[in-house]
C-alpha cells in the first residue's frame, strides 16, 4: 500500500489475537502498522509485534529490493510496536535506531542489549533529514507512555502519530472508525486527557494532509476534522452525546426490572438511552459508552455491604480514567440494609464536576409503589 509516492506501508494484520493488552476483546483483530520513507536515506517507521517479525522483515525487504534501511524510528516502545526492534537491529546492523532517550533506555530493559552506540536520541524540535523529506520530532509524554515521540514529514505533510488516532481492528476488515477508536482511546489513553490536549495543541500548528498511526487505518485530510473533534472531546472529558447510559447489575432480576423500566420511560420521553447489563456486556464498551453520554445511571444490589462486583469493577474503570463532567444517578437495592448508594457515592467522590441527580432510588427487594414513584421522578429529572 502506497501512502504517498515515497511512503509505503509494511505493517501486518493480526487475526490470531483474542484479547489486546490481555483485556480488550478484538473480534476483528489488530493492525500493527509500520511504514517506509524511501528517499536518499530510508527510514523505517516503527516495527511490529514479535509474533509477526518474519512477515514484517519480508515486507521491508520486498519493498526495498536489496537496499538497506538507514534508520529505524522507534516512536513507542510498547511491545506490540517494538517487539521486532532486536530482530531488525540484527538484520540491518548498519541502520541507526532513532528514538527518545527514554525509549533507548527501555530497549535494554526489553532486549538485554545496549543499543546506545548505534542510536540517535531525539527530542522536541529535532529533525532528521532524509533528502526531500525531513522528519520533525514532537514529544508526546504519557500519550500513553513517557517515551513517546511523534514524527512529522514536511514534504508530504504526514504525521506519524504513534498510538494517537488509532483504533482496534485489522486493516483488512472494513468498519467505521469512531466506535472502535472510542473504545480504544477511552480504555488505553483515557487517563491522560491533559497530555493529549497538549499534543493536540502542537498538532494544530502543523499542516497535516495524512495521519499514519500505529493501529488502524491511514486517515486523510477530509477525515481529520471529525477525528480531531472526537479526540478533543474525549481528552477534555466532554460528552459526545446528550443522553443516558443505564448500567446495572442484578442477581434475581429486580434491579434489572428497575433499570429497564427507567430506560423505557426515558425512551418514551424522547431521550437517547442505552441500557447495559454489566455482568454480560463488554466492560470496555460500557466504559466507552459512559464517556460518550452526558448522564449515567448506576443500578446495583447491595452485596456484602458493598456493591455487586461487576458494578464495582465498572466504577473503578471509570475513576481510573478520570471520569468527570457528567450527571450521575443512583439506584440501589437491598432486602434488609440497602447501602449501595452510599458506597457508590464514596467511590465517585474523587471525580471532578459530577452532578448527582435526585432522587436516589431505593428498592427494598422488589419494586413497589414507593420505589416506582422514585423511579418516575428520576426519569423526569434525567429527560432532555
Amino acid at each position: 500500500m502506497n501512502i504517498t509516492n515515497d511512503i509505503l506501508y509494511v505493517g501486518v494484520n493480526d487475526h490470531d489475537i483474542d484479547l489486546f493488552e490481555g483485556q480488550y476483546k478484538v473480534p476483528n483483530g489488530m493492525a500493527y502498522n509500520s511504514y517506509l520513507i524511501c528517499d536518499e536515506k530510508v527510514a523505517v517507521m516503527d516495527s511490529v509485534d514479535a509474533h509477526f517479525t518474519d512477515a514484517w522483515l519480508t515486507n521491508i525487504a520486498a519493498e526495498l529490493g536489496g537496499r538497506a534501511p538507514d534508520y529505524l524510528v522507534v516512536q513507542h516502545m510498547e511491545p506490540d510496536h517494538s517487539g521486532s526492534v532486536a530482530a531488525f537491529a540484527q538484520a540491518y546492523p548498519g541502520a541507526q535506531i532513532v528514538a527518545s532517550a527514554k525509549a533507548i533506555a527501555m530497549m535494554q530493559q526489553f532486549f538485554g542489549v545496549d543499543y546506545t552506540a548505534r542510536s540517535l536520541p531525539v527530542k522536541e524540535g529535532d529533525t532528521l533529514p532524509l533528502g526531500r523529506h525531513t522528519l520533525h520530532f514532537v514529544t508526546a509524554p504519557m500519550v500513553h507512555w513517557p517515551e513517546v515521540i511523534l514524527s512529522y514529514d514536511d514534504a508530504d505533510k504526514v504525521l506519524f502519530s504513534a498510538d494517537a488516532f488509532g483504533k482496534f481492528g485489522a486493516l483488512d476488515v472494513e468498519e467505521e472508525w469512531l466506535p472502535e477508536a472510542r473504545r480504544y482511546y477511552i480504555g488505553i489513553v483515557g487517563k491522560y486527557g491533559a497530555q493529549v490536549q497538549a499534543v493536540l495543541k502542537k498538532a494544530a500548528g502543523l499542516d497535516i494532509e495524512t495521519v499514519c498511526s500505529l493501529h488502524g487505518p491511514v486517515l486523510h485530510k477530509e477525515q481529520l476534522p471529525d477525528v480531531l473533534a472526537a479526540y478533543d472531546a474525549w481528552s477534555a472529558y466532554r460528552p459526545e452525546t446528550e443522553g443516558v447510559l443505564v448500567a446495572y447489575s442484578s442477581i434475581y432480576g429486580h434491579t434489572k426490572a428497575a433499570a429497564e423500566q427507567l430506560g423505557e420511560a426515558l425512551r418514551a420521553a424522547g431521550t437517547d438511552v442505552t441500557v447495559l447489563d454489566l455482568a454480560r456486556c463488554d466492560l470496555p464498551e460500557a466504559v466507552a459508552q459512559a464517556f460518550r453520554y452526558s448522564k449515567l445511571v448506576l443500578a446495583t444490589p447491595t452485596y456484602n455491604g458493598d456493591v455487586f462486583p461487576f458494578t464495582r469493577a465498572f466504577i473503578e474503570h471509570l475513576t481510573e480514567r478520570n471520569y468527570q463532567n457528567r450527571t450521575v444517578a443512583l439506584i440501589e437495592n437491598g432486602t434488609w440494609a440497602p447501602t449501595a448508594a452510599r458506597v457508590m457515592t464514596k467511590m465517585l467522590e474523587g471525580c471532578k464536576n459530577l452532578t448527582f441527580a435526585a432522587p436516589t432510588v431505593t428498592i427494598k427487594s422488589a419494586l413497589d409503589a414507593a420505589s416506582e414513584a422514585q423511579l418516575k421522578a428520576l426519569a423526569a429529572a434525567l429527560q432532555g
